[in-house]
């Protein structure tokens, strides 16, 4: 967009007085404008002047300057204005709709600080904005304002967006603040949207963005939601000042933005999705911008200033359509302007200040424009090309190509005015590579269409637009002309061509040569000069025309011949002497006659005769120059005769038109002056008897027959027999002419005339001749046409089929031969089918009833459908071998279905398959041969057609075929067979997975055998080998490979094999270099001396890098030697590596002793006594042992000798070596010997009582104790015993313990309690005497020893003895023993009967502990009526411990189901009566009136309600009675489940046709069933139970106590009444006004006893117990007792009874039960 100075409205003043701000009327009708001196005024929409009136102070008394007006804004309607003034206060001004109306204020709003700005975006709303911060809204119908939002910052600008739906605050601490009053579907976000630099004075909020700017010199644009798009920084701009205002256009599209001297433009770019910036509008002097505002339709932008001035600036594009322009672009050397609106192109050249609008669909800006012709502007947009005339406001043209170059597109627009050519508009293109279009842009029709065999790479129409040059890719250049449609090559190699401007003058280049064409119109006159470079411009100007060659680095000009070119602008400009003259002077070449030949036709257009001849004369055409020489005369003489130049006489005229060969013309000419015999004398003289003749008959010329006469003498002379005859045929001589006619060779000539005249047909010679003519001449139709005349209808008929004319032959045969029609049929078929007439032989065949030819022709048309509805109307099988090309073609074009039923009906099912399958549907394909075939026929075919399409190389095809069918082995072995291994694989992968790593092994063995080593490693490494792959890479000498292999795939030390191997294949310094490079050669060495076969190669790396380790390579090779048997040299090698002892060690192991003491005596004599040693141990094993001990002795090692003979147990000689060698050992050895117990038992009783008799009592003792013999217990006992004996005789106390504590145990072990304990006791060891009696269970012994010894040890024995009791499970007897530890075990064991009737036998508390455990246990156990049982059983006492297990009891049972019957009464009464036994021990104890008593009281009342009401239900007379019970209940829901009680309650109610109250307490049912199934009651309404006791907060069953079913029955009758609508919701009031149930008042809070009957309020009647607080309403007690009279109800006598125990006596009544 840019910008225009249109006009200024209001002269700027010398100094500030400041335009403070402006609007435009919606309407666009009204501007207004208020300066500093607060007067409003108005101007008419061309800027006008037309009204104005002065604003008011909000209070007069503070004078009219004490205000400024900062913002005014229009009504929508345009009828209003609003003025924001700065004390405090907003006017609106109503002005009218015309000029001159009366100004009324109609609103004010004053405010409680300054008006800072105002929008008015609708009907009533003005936006308005603060000084104090806030933003508001007035309401101009109501009068009233309010505040939107507020901020504590100074509102500084107010702006809304397009729609006027949004507005934008700005605010002095750079706040900006988005409201929406309809975000119209955006989602935009409401309140701060950003936070600018600095105050945003300048504010607009476009379409897509936000643009904010301050006095930092940057504007900045926004996003939606407030982030930064762009910013534009000018801070570094001198000339820049700070930004004061902005504007934004109605569209949205652009905005304005003003500071000093200058306005800033931006337009939205929708493509790039950013702001563009045009050229800025400076304008000097302007000075400060301060108000800017935008008319409503865009057309006109208003400036005001800070001097007064008001200008208008208009945009330079504008649409005349009034559509708002989004996009301007200077393209094309700025010099053109391209524009998008939403429906139009805007195009403008800027330096002929031409504007084109065209119609225009926006495309997404993907159009592009080309300027290369000044006058028109080509857009090429998706494959269309359209030529737009700078100026015109319509699309000049439009076609479809998809070549957009330029050099492929001439366009020539009136560039060279031609005579008699108004509007010359031609265009050239290409419609495809090869095919030129030429185009008349006026008329808008193909001029011409050029083919051409190669393709254009350049074209161009000459400035006329009647010639057309073009250049193919092989550089040939061709000239087309466009009014001959005549195509000649003018080069056949041409880098360059040019049209010279202004002229019709080619030049062009083939190779070495300038060629230049000074008369195109001959093109094979050409001029041609050497060249030595490269043509590469053609200039023109100052009279004079250059070539431009490069010649090297050299540019070099050849000047074409102006002359030559001279001639032509002569001929152009019609200067037709000009151009003779200039021919005059020169010499006859090629170009001068080409141009003579140019000149003599243009002159004879234009009737310049003169010149016409001279040309004609110098080309020497001496006809023509003398018959216009001949012209010229009668000119000149008729020019002498009659003034003027005589081209205008008939006879020049006629002359003209002869020589131009229209005869008819110079006829017409001479017969208007009558000139009959100069027309017949042109006519004879140019032979044309014919015209002449007729000319004749037409004046009625004497000379007609003559004429006539001489005419036909002429004709015959001349043999024209055919004119000849036609003479005669005129003159009426219809024989002559019959007969001239077949001497002329024309027969049908002559036929058609005796058709056509009866008298001949009458003559059968005549007839005759004719058609034996015809016959001759193969003329047979004509010949049958001529017979049927004649009535010979069989050679007619034969004629006709001769003729192949079986129309008229079918026709005649119907209505003479009719018997031949069928056979003519059949025949005119064949004729058809031989002519390719198939579609045509169809019907004829079935005419002739020859369906399988009528088949055949259809087949044969690619009549389809007609050939297979013949078919199918053929009941015989002949026709059944069609089905399969028919099937064959449907099957062609995909019509599968129709295909498969017709090879399938003609028993080609083979085919239906091998279709399906060549189309990939081998589901169809299987369906359809199960079918119909067996399943190895099936196989066998899919197998035979996959192995085909194998051959095809179709192996995906054949692998579905083989998959297909069960045979993925085929598919596999055909991967195989064609080495696509990847696809086997696959295939393996899938069918046998099992294989897989085997296929890998397998195929990579066999690309190993083809050398393909990098596949063979991968199908190794696959199958998990990667050893094979190193082997592969290692046999084939590839050691980096296999070394990568094994190192990325073979672990830790793989990689280091494969390094050792590759330096070993190497050898020498190379192996170490090898190694060393990969840091392996001591481990190399190491590996090379593991292996005998390497020693060598471990001796050569270590002699060359690591001789250290030479001696260690040794050791390793005679330890290898030594494992291979080779002594000797192991030997040897032992000795080099310094290792003799090893040497030695080698021979003792082989028992080779004289080599291992030669060895040792020679290389290591320490070594010596350890063979001596080696010697003896063999000696000793081979049971040598004099030998042995020889050989230790001689090595002086006795200690060996003895323990060898120890070993051998040959005790004897071990002592005689000790005592001989060893005397001081021999003590030791002689201990040893006894603690080995070598002398067996009886040598040990023999021992001990020799040591016994000796006195060595302590060595008797433990010779004693050491006697074991399992198989003679006896004399264990007596050894044992007589080792105690001895200890306590003769040893000390406290070695006579310790026997005696060795002995004891093994006599307890072998079951000698009393003996043990009989020991134990001669020693007082009392408590293990005790033990011993207890491990043998002689408990009195042990009573009584521990009675008389230590009674202390009393109590341990009894605790002993409890401890066996339990331990035996013996309760019965632990009874007499431990009470408490007994009940403990029956608990234990659950023996609970057993348990509670021994402690029954027991005190009361020990009973109650037990009924405690067994009632906790019962209670887990879900069993509360078993507990209610056992209380009943033995009573309640109040103890504290036992609270929650009443509870708990109480709970348990009032969450029973099904209890609420008169079944059930036991189970409450005994309830009842438990917890009044309880309430009254607690009434005695320490926790009488405690919370706890008072609860169980509560739980009393309620057990008493339901015990009540289960006597009730018994007896139909007090269901009401049970009714209300139930109800009651509802008051102590914090004892009893909720759920059930409104659902018993409702049931209650509902049975007594309470249907209020059912309704209410079934509804509070379902909401509690619905609150336990979600875990919380908090949703809960408790609208209904207001004013009631009942409570709210109860706690949440943890379960349902009620069915799902009966759940659902509840729900069902509760929506049926609800529905009916049959209920009032409320439950009902009594006396008080309060729920009947509720005990308290809701007005008054008083609480009513309960009935002890009903439980409901005691109000009046009642009857008063002796207990207080105890009440009954007399009413339901009457009922009551006169039910129990009535019925001797059992469970009523009891209610009554507890009554009378609870309440203290029932009142007097006159009754008494028993």
């Amino acid at each position: 967009m840019q910008l225009k100075y249109l006009k200024t409205l209001l002269t700027p003043q010398d100094g500030a007085a400041k335009v403070t701000c402006m609007a435009w009327a919606p309407n666009n009708a009204k501007f207004a404008v208020c300066t500093i001196d607060r007067v409003v005024i108005l101007y008419d929409e061309q800027g006008e002047k037309r009204d104005r009136f002065t604003t008011k102070p909000a209070d007069p008394k503070y004078g009219k300057k004490t205000y400024v007006v900062k913002s005014m804004a229009f009504s929508p309607d345009s009828t209003k204005i609003a003025v924001a003034q700065t004390d405090n206060i907003i006017f609106v001004y109503k002005i009218g709709e015309e000029w001159g109306d009366k100004k009324v204020i109609c609103n004010k709003f004053i405010q409680t600080s300054a008006v800072t700005c105002l929008v008015w975006p609708s009907e009533h709303a003005i936006i308005f904005g603060l000084a104090e911060g806030k933003v508001r809204q007035a309401n101009t119908k109501t009068s009233k304002s309010s505040t939107i939002y507020g901020t504590d910052s100074y509102v500084v600008s107010l702006t809304t967006n397009v729609s006027g739906k949004g507005i934008l605050s700005g605010h002095a601490d750079g706040t900006v603040v988005r409201y929406f009053v309809d975000d119209e579907g955006s989602g935009e976000s409401q309140g701060k949207l950003l936070t600018h630099a600095c105050p945003p004075y300048a504010l607009a909020w476009g379409t897509n963005s936000i643009i904010v700017a301050g006095c930092d010199k940057k504007i900045v644009a926004y996003g939606r939601e407030g982030q930064v798009l762009q910013t534009f920084d000018y801070s570094r701009d001198r000339s820049e000042k700070e930004f004061t205002v902005a504007t934004c256009s109605p569209s949205g599209q652009s905005i304005v933005v003003g500071s000093y001297d200058r306005l800033r433009v931006f337009s939205w770019s929708p493509r790039k999705g950013i702001w563009d910036e045009a050229s800025p509008k400076e304008i000097p002097n302007l000075y400060t911008i301060t108000a800017l505002s935008w008319k409503k339709d865009g057309s006109r932008l208003s400036v005001g200033t800070l001097c007064g001035g008001v200008e208008f600036n208009t945009l330079v594009l504008k649409s005349q359509y009034g559509y708002e322009i989004d996009e301007v672009k200077v393209m094309g050397k700025d010099q053109y302007l391209v524009a998008h609106t939403s429906d139009t192109l805007l195009l403008g050249d800027l330096v002929s200040n031409k504007l084109s609008e065209v119609a225009w669909q926006g495309t997404g800006g993907n159009e592009k424009f080309f300027f290369e012709n000044e006058t028109v502007c080509m857009i090429f947009n998706t494959g269309e090309l359209a030529l737009v005339e700078y100026g015109s406001n319509e699309i000049l043209g439009s076609v479809r190509t998809e070549f957009m170059n330029p050099h492929l597109i001439s366009v020539r627009l009136n560039e060279r005015r031609q005579r008699g050519v108004e509007d010359n508009k031609k265009l050239a293109y290409l419609i495809d590579i090869k095919t030129i279009a030429i185009v008349d842009l006026v008329g808008g029709y193909n001029l011409g269409t050029i083919s051409h065999d190669s393709k254009i790479d350049w074209l161009e129409l000459n400035e006329t637009g009647r010639k057309l040059l073009f250049r193919d890719k092989k550089l040939r250049l061709h000239l087309y002309d466009i009014e001959s449609s005549m195509k000649s090559t003018m080069l056949s190699f041409c880098p360059y061509v040019q049209w010279v401007p202004g002229s019709d003058v080619v030049v062009a280049q083939n190779r070495g040569n300038l060629c230049v064409w000074y008369t195109i119109d001959s093109p094979e006159r050409v001029t041609m000069f050497p060249l030595k470079g490269d043509i590469v411009d053609l200039e023109r100007s100052n009279g004079k025309t250059e070539v431009i060659v490069t010649e090297g680095v050299n540019s070099v000009s050849y000047t074409l011949d102006e002359g030559l070119i001279e001639f032509g602008t002569a001929i152009d400009d019609g200067d037709y002497y000009r151009a003779t003259a200039f021919l005059e002077t020169l010499e006859m070449s090629a170009e001068t006659e080409a141009m003579w030949k140019t000149l003599s036709k243009l002159s004879l257009e234009a009737q310049q005769l003169h010149i016409a001849e001279r040309c004609f004369a110098a080309l020497g055409d001496v006809s023509k120059a003398r018959f216009l020489n001949e012209t010229n005369k009668i000119a000149d003489a008729v020019s002498k005769e009659y003034g003027g130049d005589g081209t205008e006489h008939y006879q020049v005229k006629a002359r003209l038109a002869m020589l131009d060969k229209n005869f008819k013309l110079a006829e017409m000419y001479y017969m208007e002056q009558n000139a009959v015999d100069e027309v017949m004398e042109m006519y004879q003289e140019l032979h044309m008897w014919d015209e002449c003749i007729a000319v004749a008959e037409a004046k009625g010329h004497p000379e007609l027959d003559n004429l006539r006469h001489s005419y036909y003498s002429y004709l015959m002379e001349t043999n024209q027999n055919e004119k000849a005859g036609e003479v005669k045929e005129n003159e009426g001589d219809f024989s002559g002419a019959v007969n001239l006619y077949l001497k002329a060779g024309l027969p049908a000539k002559a036929a058609w005339l005796a058709m056509s005249r009866d008298e001949l047909l009458s003559s059968h010679d005549i007839i005759s001749r004719i058609t034996a003519a015809l016959i001759k001449g193969e003329f047979y139709e004509r010949a049958g046409d001529l017979f049927e005349r004649t009535r010979n209808n069989q050679r007619a008929l034969e004629c006709y089929r001769k003729g192949n004319a079986f129309k008229k032959a079918v026709d005649l045969a119907r209505v003479a031969f009719p018997a031949e029609v069928v056979k003519l049929e059949e025949v005119w078929g064949d004729y058809l089918m031989q002519q390719k007439q198939m579609d045509a032989a169809i019907n004829h065949y079935i005419e002739a009833g020859r369906s399988t030819k009528a088949i055949e022709a259809a087949i044969a048309a690619r009549q389809w459908k007609k050939a297979l509805h013949i078919l199918e109307q053929q009941e015989n099988k002949t026709a059944a071998k069609y089905y399969l090309k028919i099937a064959q073609h449907y099957a062609s074009v995909q019509e599968f279905e129709v295909a498969e039923r017709l090879f399938v009906k003609g028993d080609h099912t083979k085919d239906a398959i091998d279709m399906y399958t060549q189309a990939g549907q081998w589901e169809q394909a299987h369906k359809l041969a199960v079918k119909c075939m067996s399943q190895e026929d099936v196989s066998a075919l899919y197998i035979s057609r996959a192995q085909e399409l194998e051959k095809q190389g179709k192996y995906k095809e054949a692998e579905r075929l083989f998959t297909t069918v069960d045979e993925p082995d085929l598919a596999i072995t055909m991967y195989k067979t064609n080495k696509m291994y990847d696809d086997m694989i696959r295939l393996v992968a899938v069918h046998h997975k099992d294989l897989l790593q085997e296929t890998h092994i397998h195929l990579a063995k066999e690309l190993e055998a083809e050398s393909r080593f990098q596949e063979a490693e991968y199908h190794y490494l696959e199958g998990q080998d990667w050893k094979a792959a190193v082997n592969m890479y290692r046999v084939n000498d590839m050691w980096e490979e296999a070394y990568r292999i094994a190192k990325t795939h073979g672990g830790g030390s793989a990689h280091k094999q494969v390094a050792y191997l590759w330096a070993k294949s190497l050898g020498g310094e190379a192996a170490v270099k090898l190694l060393n490079k990969f840091g392996f050669l001591e481990s190399a060495i190491d590996f090379a001396s593991l292996n005998f076969y390497t020693f060598d190669f471990a001796f050569e790396l270590a002699r060359l890098a690591m001789k250290p380790k030479i001696p260690d390579i040794h050791l390793k090779n005679a330890m290898f030697l030594e494992d291979q048997g080779k002594f000797n040299e192991a030997e040897t090698e032992f000795i080099k590596a310094g290792k003799p002892k090893e040497a030695v060690l080698m021979h003792v192991h082989n028992k080779d002793w004289s080599n291992a003491q030669r060895v040792a005596e020679a290389h290591d004599p320490e070594s010596v006594a350890d063979i001596l040693v080696s010697q003896a141990k063999f000696c000793f094993d081979q049971k040598e042992f004099q030998k042995a001990e020889a050989f230790l002795l001689r090595a002086q090692r006795p200690e060996l000798a003895i323990k060898y003979y120890k070993d051998a147990g040959m005790w004897t000689d071990a002592m005689r070596i000790c005592k001989d060698y060893l005397p001081s050992k021999l003590s030791v050895l002689q201990k040893e010997y006894e603690s080995e117990g070598n002398w067996g038992v009886e040598g040990m009783v023999e021992q001990a009582q020799e040591w016994e008799q000796t006195g060595e009592y302590a060595r008797a003792i433990d010779c004693y104790l050491k006697v074991k013999d399992s198989s003679n217990i006896d004399l264990l006992m007596k050894c044992w015993m007589k080792a105690a004996e001895l200890a306590i005789k003769f040893l000390s106390h406290d070695k006579a313990v310790e026997v005696s504590q060795v002995v004891g145990p093994r006599l307890i072990q072998l079951r000698k309690y009393s003996e043990a304990a009989e020991l134990y006791l001669n020693l007082d060891l009392i408590k293990n005497a005790i033990d011993a009696f207890i491990e043998g269970e002689e408990w009195n012994k042990a009573k009584r020893v521990a009675k008389e010894l230590d009674p202390r040890l009393e109590e341990y024995v009894d605790k002993r003895y409890k401890e066996h009791l339990k331990n035996q499970g013996k309760v019965d007897s632990l009874v007499g023993v431990d009470v408490v530890a007994a009940l403990d075990m029956y608990a234990e064991r659950g023996q609970w009967e057993k348990c509670i009737e021994t402690a029954s036998k027991q005190n009361f508390k020990v009973l109650h502990k037990y009924i405690a455990l067994y009632a906790t246990h019962l209670i887990k156990e879900g069993e509360a009526e078993k507990v209610l049982n056992l209380y009943a059983q033995h009573g309640v006492p109040a103890y504290s411990q036992n609270f929650n297990i009443y509870k708990r009891m109480f709970l348990e049972l009032v969450s029973l189901r099904d209890r609420d019957c008169a079944e059930a009464y036991q189970i409450w009464a005994d309830l009842r009566d438990i917890l009044l036994l309880l309430c009254e021990n607690l009434t005695k104890s320490s926790e009488a009136n405690s919370p706890a008593h008072e609860e169980f009281e509560q739980m009393l009342l309620v057990a008493h309600y339901y015990a009540t009401r289960s006597a009730a239900k018994g007896i139909d007379q007090l269901s009401s009675v049970a009714a209300k019970l139930s109800i009651s209940l509802l008051r102590h829901t914090e004892l009893i489940p909720a759920d059930k009680a409104f659902y018993e309650a409702g049931l209650a109610a509902k049975a007594g046709e309470w249907e209020n109250m059912a309704f209410i307490f079934l509804n509070r049912f379902l909401d509690l069933a619905d609150g336990i199934d979600e875990g919380t009651l908090d949703a809960l309404d408790h609208t209904d139970f207001q004013d009631t006791d009942i409570p709210f907060e109860v706690p949440v069953p943890s379960k349902l106590n009620v069915t799902v079913e009966k759940r659902e029955e509840i729900r069902e009758w509760v929506l049926t009444v609800s529905m009916d609508q049959r209920v009032e919701q409320v439950l009902p009031k009594d006396e008080r006004g309060t729920y009947e149930a509720s005990l308290v008042a809701a007005s008054t809070g008083i609480r009513s006893l309960p009935c002890v009957i009903t439980g409901y309020p005691v109000l009046r009647n009642k009857i008063e117990f002796k207990r207080p607080g105890m009440a009954a309403n007399k009413d339901d007690w009457n009922k009551f007792l006169m039910s129990t009279k009535t019925t001797h109800s059992p469970e009523c006598q009891d209610v009554l009874k507890f009554i009378t125990q609870w309440c203290g006596g029932l009142p007097s009544a006159g009754y008494s039960f028993h």
